[in-house]
């Protein structure tokens, strides 16, 4: 069970990790981290929407023996993919007005979200050769996405 997170003073201000404090300890056992995915262009390798039907099977396959896999060890928390950013809204409200919706295209110049995967895992890591593994997944022909991976701790009560 999640009953907390560390922080560098420990009065639980949400600055640190969460963990699992299950063993009573006071240590540290497991701790939660998303891998997040961007829509970014990946050097020499086509959008997914140019691949070839098999090496989107190969790809999918991949990503579902692996998501099995981290679920076998006790390891996946969650995950998934999202829909193109072209799909996407960007809400701002300052509490007291009606909110300000704004559609596809941003004014900024931002890195969108193309999915994550939530972890469980004993050390950062193993969540990092987790990462590791999502970014070498195949893409055209097999060869290994390289697809960069950002990997952050989850933080705040409950997590």
């Amino acid at each position: 069970m999640i009953e907390g997170h560390d922080d560098d003073d420990g009065a639980g201000t949400g600055a640190g990790p969460c963990v699992d404090r299950g063993s009573g300890s006071g240590e540290a056992s497991t701790v939660r981290f998303m891998l997040l995915m961007s829509y970014e262009e990946i050097p020499g390798v086509p959008p997914i929407e140019q691949w070839d039907r098999a090496d989107i099977a190969a790809h999918i396959a991949f990503q579902q023996r692996l998501g099995q896999e981290l679920a076998d060890r006790g390891e996946l928390v969650g995950g998934e993919g999202l829909a193109a950013p072209q799909s996407a809204k960007v809400v701002r409200s300052d509490g007291a007005n009606p909110p300000v919706i704004q559609d596809w295209p941003f004014d900024d110049e931002r890195t969108h979200l193309a999915g994550y995967w939530t972890v469980e895992v004993g050390t950062e890591e193993r969540a990092l050769q987790v990462a590791g593994r999502l970014s070498a997944a195949p893409g055209p022909r097999g060869r290994p996405l390289r697809q960069p991976i950002e990997v952050r701790a989850v933080v705040g009560p409950g997590a």
